[in-house]
């Protein structure tokens, strides 16, 4: 499986963008997250979707802010990040978990297949 990352640019704090993950695979029915790493810090959870989109989870510090979606026919999950703050800056990937699990994992080592990253940068 192989995950394609865009959107991410430059933004002014309140600003918003969507970041999209394309999967290249015959079926796309994964758990598939998004986490974020800034400069000299771990990669954290962002958020994460169930397969059939009916279940998401998102962490603390985006919730109310960020949206996750997906879209099985074209095989692409998104975050739409609305009041953005300086704090969200850092490069944003997406990952997949293996297709034989269900459940949503914060763990970025429960996520098997993971994208190149895109950049986001909010400006003060």
């Amino acid at each position: 499986v192989q995950l394609q990352a865009s959107g991410g640019g430059l933004v002014q704090a309140g600003g918003s963008l969507r970041l999209s993950c394309a999967a290249s695979a015959s079926t796309f029915n994964n758990v598939m997250g998004w986490f974020r790493q800034a400069p000299g810090k771990v990669r954290e959870f962002v958020a994460a979707i169930s397969w059939n989109g009916g279940t998401s989870r998102y962490a603390d510090s985006v919730k109310d802010r960020f949206t996750i979606s997906r879209d099985n026919a074209k095989k692409t999950v998104y975050l739409q990040m609305n009041s953005l703050k300086p704090e969200d800056t850092a490069t944003y990937y997406c990952a997949t978990r293996s297709s034989k699990v269900t459940v949503i994992s914060t763990t970025p080592a429960s996520y098997v297949y993971w994208g190149q990253g895109t950049l986001v940068t909010v400006s003060s």
